[in-house]
């Protein structure tokens, strides 16, 4: 059975998340007649007194755009002396609470946030540094590291590599100085000694020389590591992510095969993220929500389409039968309608 991952078809030629220009495949769009004033009387209205009212909360944050929240946050700072984020919290609770404060702060700084969470304390979240250091643009991650420092007073990578270790360590590193080739033009020849290498690296000789497949896959721009994944296909008669799966294993497997499906789709991969996130028994809300929050003004509306194709189900309906309360409500306005 072809699975979406083994269709090369059409690759070269179809459009990427890492090109796409903000707001075209948004579910949250920036509010027409945006007044900040406003906006922070009915917060503040919304969590004084007894109780809060979580509709307005959940109306006024998943309706305006990044930018418009910068601006409620700083408006809401000079009218009360505290930062929205601090009444978020003590107003609401669990993930409902992390979501919004989501909301409230700025993308590269969330991003850093969450690869702060990832690496704190005993043991590291190799599946969150994965996603978000294997589909972020150069200048995400450049924003990411500069909202790291500002938080941390530390560069990242000097936190990362007390982190992680061996080839995946590299290959992580190598991502997190924000360096792929960003030229548009594809050198074929390029493509097929890339191919060569990497068929020569794996499927061809024992053991794997997973060093070839780093520095590769981190390195390359996406155009040309799409034709190399096609040439790839032609040499080996197996796709680039097959080999990977059957020549590697644990957390380096994980993060080259997300690369692969990101260069391909990084919609397809954070709708497969997604469906992970709720299927089964629990629900992995931190995932659910930093790919909800990080995307939406992304592209939001592509993941909705992907997931639909993928799971014969909307994206809409799969949270509405996993997720309740104002945490569901919330998760459904970010994703926008059902499809």
């Amino acid at each position: 059975m072809t699975t979406l991952w083994d269709d090369l078809e059409s690759l070269v030629d179809a459009p990427s998340s890492f090109t796409v220009k903000g707001g075209e495949k948004s579910s949250i769009k920036p509010k027409a007649d945006f007044n900040v004033g406003e906006d922070v009387v009915a917060l503040r209205k919304a969590m004084e007194g007894l109780g809060t009212t979580e509709k307005t909360l959940i109306d006024i944050l998943t309706h305006r755009s990044s930018s418009q929240r910068e601006a409620i946050c700083k408006s809401y700072l000079e009218a009360t002396n505290r930062t929205l984020v601090k009444d978020l919290e003590g107003d609401t609770h669990g993930h409902f609470e992390r979501l919004l404060v989501a909301l409230a702060t700025p993308p590269a700084v969330y991003d850093a946030q969450e690869v702060m969470r990832a690496i704190d304390g005993v043991g590291t979240e190799d599946s969150t540094l994965i996603e978000i250091f294997a589909s972020r643009t150069n200048q995400q991650i450049k924003e990411l590291s500069a909202a790291y420092l500002e938080e941390t007073e530390r560069k990242l990578t000097f936190d990362l590599k007390k982190e992680v270790s061996g080839k995946f360590g590299k290959a992580i590193l190598l991502l997190a100085g924000g360096g792929r080739d960003e030229s548009v033009t594809v050198d074929n020849n390029k493509a097929k000694e890339d191919a060569k290498a990497l068929y020569d690296a794996g499927e061809k000789k024992w053991g794997t020389d997973e060093e070839k497949f780093v520095d590769i896959l981190s390195k390359r721009s996406i155009p040309q590591l799409r034709q190399t994944l096609v040439e790839y296909k032609e040499i080996s008669g197996k796709t680039l992510q097959e080999s990977v799966e059957g020549e590697m294993s644990g957390p380096l497997e994980e993060l080259l095969v997300a690369i692969v499906k990101c260069v391909k789709n990084v919609p397809a991969y954070l709708a497969e993220k997604l469906h992970k996130s709720m299927k089964g028994l629990g629900t992995d809300e931190a995932t659910l929500t930093r790919i909800l929050v990080s995307r939406s003004e992304i592209d939001m509306l592509d993941i909705r389409a992907e997931f639909k194709k993928l799971y014969e189900e909307s994206l809409h309906s799969a949270i509405e039968s996993d997720v309740a309360d104002s945490y569901g409500e919330c998760l459904k306005m970010i994703c926008g309608g059902e499809d």
